[in-house]
């Protein structure tokens, strides 16, 4: 397959998949023409690196996730790992979504009033509800609003 119809087929764009090659994730078989060319498994591949950047992988570790014949070599671990990764987003995600929904119907006449509104800033100010590349405080935010139910 030209290079025009991997994109097409993949919706990867023409420049993405000529720097996924440079970057190594992909290989081309050839040219035709000026075009390269690519093995329809080339779109399996595609598929791999888009389900890994969704999950948060970086591309230098989507990379490895490929043999040198293009074969899919997962590593579980770093699988289990990035669970774990997504598991704690989705927790301190939750934790912040009860904050607000209870900051929106808050009986207190001022925000500033209300205790459960005051635990979000200050979890906000920690940095605990920042996302964990950016966190210097490991501890979660979820029970900052545990107490306050």
């Amino acid at each position: 397959m030209d290079i025009a119809e991997v994109a097409k087929r993949s919706g990867v764009p023409a420049s993405a998949l000529r720097y996924y090659e440079e970057k190594g994730l992909i290989a081309s078989t050839g040219r035709s023409g000026l075009r390269r060319t690519f093995s329809p498994s080339v779109v399996d591949q595609l598929a791999l690196i888009a389900l890994g950047q969704s999950a948060g992988f970086s591309l230098d570790e989507i990379k490895v996730m490929f043999s040198a014949d293009g074969r899919t070599n997962i590593n579980r671990s770093a699988l289990t790992a990035k669970a774990d990764e997504v598991d704690a987003t989705v927790a301190r995600l939750k934790a912040l979504s009860k904050g607000l929904r209870h900051a929106a119907v808050c009986p207190a006449e001022n925000h500033a009033d209300c205790p459960t509104f005051q635990r979000l800033l200050r979890a906000a100010g920690s940095a605990k509800l920042s996302s964990p590349k950016h966190r210097s405080d490991p501890v979660s935010p979820t029970a900052t609003f545990q107490r306050s139910k």
